[in-house]
């Protein structure tokens, strides 16, 4: 049965991991019992290890540092490791979103989940093959049939 392969912005992480449920939390679950194909690159994993190193981001969490290290690790074993050869410059208002849309690109993403869909308005370079999307929205959006 085909994936549905996604690009899963940090904002989504963090979500998952500071929020007592939610879309974000299953989202991440889903990754890790395999019905989804998250994609990482290396402007990605290195945005993931820093925001980790951020205790002021995690100071309400009820994982420790350690912890949040091991699921880090559990979603990069399902991770599929995506090598982007091309940059598309310009596109966003905000550089550091441009990886995303790079990673979806090489990777063939369905989707980029992130909730801050407002970064990705205006880009200058239009993809029709995925989608940039909310995580409620991506939950609604794919069905359980598609699992």
């Amino acid at each position: 049965m085909k994936k549905t392969v996604i690009v899963l912005d940090t904002n989504v992480f963090v979500s998952a991991l500071l929020g007592s449920g939610g879309s974000s939390r299953i989202i991440f679950r889903r990754c890790l019992e395999g019905q989804y194909q998250p994609l990482m690159g290396n402007a990605l994993f290195s945005e993931y290890e820093s925001l980790l190193n951020r205790t002021d981001i995690f100071r309400t969490c009820a994982l420790s540092a350690g912890e949040r290290e091991e699921i880090f690790d559990a979603f990069l074993s399902v991770c599929r490791w995506v090598t982007i050869y091309f940059g598309w410059r310009p596109n966003l208002k905000d550089e550091a979103d441009n990886h995303l849309v790079e990673l979806a690109v090489a990777g063939g993403a369905e989707y980029v989940i992130t909730k801050n869909t407002k970064d990705f308005q205006g880009a200058e370079l239009l993809f029709s093959a995925f989608k940039v999307i909310r995580p409620e929205q991506f939950i609604d959006e794919v069905k359980p049939w598609r699992l």
